[in-house]
Parts: C-alpha cells; structure tokens; sequence
C-alpha cells in the first residue's frame, strides 16, 4: 500500500497512474495523455520519488502495476465516473440518476435473467455504473460489500428488505439421445451435478434423498457449467426451468421435482433503499424479471 508520506496526490498523478495502468507502455500512456514519452517518464519517476515507493515494474510484458499502483488507478476509474455522471447531470438536469450500484447473484441468474433485463434497463441510465459480483451465498449483501441481492431462495435472510419476484421449478433435464434410458433406469444414465463448493444446493438434498446411492459422474463448481455439459450431450441433471429456456436440443425428462422449487427475491439491506440509484434499479428491474422468471 501507498507509504506514509506528506505529499498530497493530485487529479493529475490519478489521471497518469490510471493510463500507465491501462496501457502497459509508456507510449500508449502517452497517447491517451496527449503529451510525450518523455513526460509520462519524467512524471512517474518523480511521482514515485515523492510518494517513497515503486508503482510500476518494467518487465517483458511492459510497465505492470503494484498494489499500490492498482488502488491509485481505482481511485481514479470512480473520479473519473464521477465527472462523466456530473457532465451528464449538467446535460440533462437534476432528474438524472447517477451513482454506482453493487449487485451480486448467482451466474446461473445473471446469464439468463438478469442480464437481458440490464442490456434492456441500463441504456436508459447513461449515468448509472454497476460493479457485478457472482456467488452463491448471501455474504457479499451482509458484509455490506453489495447493495443489491438477486437470489433464488425459500427463506432470504430477515435483515433484508426485498420483493418476490416468482418462483421456479426444476427438471431432470437432457437431450433426447437420454430419454429411453432414462425412462427405463433414471440411475443408468451419466449424471452432471454441483460438486461439493454447492453443499447446500437444492438439487443435492433431493438427489440424496431420491437416489441416494447415486454418483454424478461430472462434476461443476456452477451451475451454468453444469447446464452447459448437459447441452453438450455429457449427460442428464436436475436444473431450473428458466436455464433450460436458452438450452439447445434439450429437453424434460421429468415431471417437476418435488420440494425443489424456489422463490426468486430482488433484496437489499433497508439503509440502501434511502439511495435514489438502488431505489431506481429496484424498481425498474422488479417488472422484468418477474416476466422472465414466470414466462414459460
């Protein structure tokens, strides 16, 4: 991290850090600044030397950052955002939403619900900024590192504030070369499944209770991978019913799983709600994914 120094970091040093950073080499540095080679040189030298530590090394692949290097270019990056959303303000006055949003969801939701409603959302907000963050806990929302939750769950956390959006079924899922065999023996077949980063996943519990001498023979750390092995022909698993929409050549093989399925809920911490950019993506989003996650 940046020393213990009594020189005062500019705008000017973020705007050079943040250029080196991003183009690795001196002359594209200089490029983006609009001066010479030899300036961006002078400058990151003198920087260093003022700040009492090293923020780049030169090496093969050009000027790598440090630590300390890559928390002045974030720095940089949200000063740089926040003057694009106060030029964009000026342009079209006070309504403007602007801010960062942190949202965190599973890449299951993310990649076939949340996405097509942001691609279709966010173009309105030219202001607004996502930071987006996959997991499969609650934690990111609780240790206040996300503002917003899309999750799928039958009992969210009580400390969060949320809408329930709808909810979702699953299936044994895969493609028609699997059917026959599967009618005739479910346990016959290959199956595909979270592996043990998902303990707790509702697939698993029904799965060891119905077939509890079952072993998938794949394994996935998410389950966008374990649909996409299904897809792929690798064997049958039991997923959502809206990751199974944009599944080519793959189709039911089972009537819906019994206490499997699951509420989708849009939550947040209630401090966030006092925030007119969180209060405005919840708002906005609520209506579009309830559309996707209960078209069938």
């Amino acid at each position: 991290m940046i020393a213990s120094t009594q020189y005062q970091v500019s705008h000017v040093d973020l705007a050079l850090v943040l250029a080196l950073v991003r183009g690795r080499s001196l002359a594209r540095a200089a490029e983006q600044l609009q001066v010479d080679v030899s300036t961006v040189f002078r400058a990151i030298r003198k920087l260093e030397a003022s700040l009492g530590i090293a923020l780049f090394e030169k090496s093969r692949r050009g000027y790598m950052p440090t630590q300390s290097a890559q928390a002045l270019a974030e720095q940089a990056e949200r000063a740089e955002q926040a003057l694009e959303a106060a030029r964009i303000a000026l342009q079209h006055g006070e309504k403007v939403i602007s801010g960062t949003v942190r949202l965190t969801c599973t890449d299951a939701v993310l990649q076939n619900l949340l996405l097509p409603s942001l691609a279709e959302l966010m173009p309105r907000y030219p202001a607004l900024s996502l930071e987006l963050a996959t997991t499969n806990t609650f934690a990111n929302l609780s240790r206040r590192d996300a503002d917003i939750a899309l999750r799928l769950s039958n009992a969210p956390p009580e400390h969060l504030v949320g809408r329930q959006l709808g909810h979702t079924a699953y299936y044994i899922f895969g493609r028609p070369e699997h059917r026959e065999a599967f009618q005739q023996s479910p346990t016959s077949v290959p199956w595909i499944a979270p592996d043990d980063s998902m303990p707790d996943h509702i697939t698993v519990a029904w799965r060891q209770q119905v077939h509890p001498s079952l072993v998938p023979r794949h394994r996935c750390n998410s389950m966008s991978a374990v649909a996409t092995l299904v897809q792929a022909g690798m064997g049958v698993a039991a997923l959502p019913d809206f990751m199974a929409r944009s599944l080519d050549d793959v189709e039911r093989l089972s009537d819906a799983l019994l206490a499997c399925d699951t509420d989708l809920w849009l939550l947040t911490r209630p401090d966030c709600l006092a925030l007119r950019s969180v209060q405005t993506l919840f708002d906005e989003l609520t209506p579009r994914l309830r559309a996707r996650i209960n078209s069938r």
